[in-house]
């Protein structure tokens, strides 16, 4: 769960790596987030207002960790603009993020898997 938090308390810093780990576990616990809260709007009957406040919310964190994540793996932030050329650009960035990073300190920063313990 602390990548999660990690994630959040970082809400707007594109600058950086993110590792595998701290990428993936966002996306999983805001996509079960996300269910969690639409289930919860169709009880309610609310359509799609609670899901869509909490999407927009975590939007920029985001955005913002898929960047972090592209720059460990020494590519510009601006890849995360493939995303936008349907089906293709998704798969792309999908192998992107599933790419191991680089174990050396590159032109982003300090491998963030090195990262001093807690």
């Amino acid at each position: 769960m602390h990548w999660y938090v990690d994630v959040l308390k970082k809400y707007a810093t594109f600058s950086g790596r993110a590792s595998r780990p701290e990428f993936w576990m966002f996306t999983l616990i805001s996509l079960v987030i996300s269910i969690v809260l639409a289930v919860i709007d169709t009880l309610l009957g609310t359509g799609i207002i609670i899901e869509t406040v909490y999407d927009v919310a975590v939007l920029l964190p985001s955005l913002a960790v898929s960047v972090r994540r592209l720059h460990d793996t020494e590519r510009s932030g601006w890849w995360v603009l493939i995303g936008l050329i349907p089906i293709v650009g998704l798969i792309v960035l999908i192998v992107f993020w599933a790419m191991a990073g680089k174990p050396q300190e590159n032109a982003y920063g300090p491998n963030p898997q090195e990262a001093p313990a807690r």
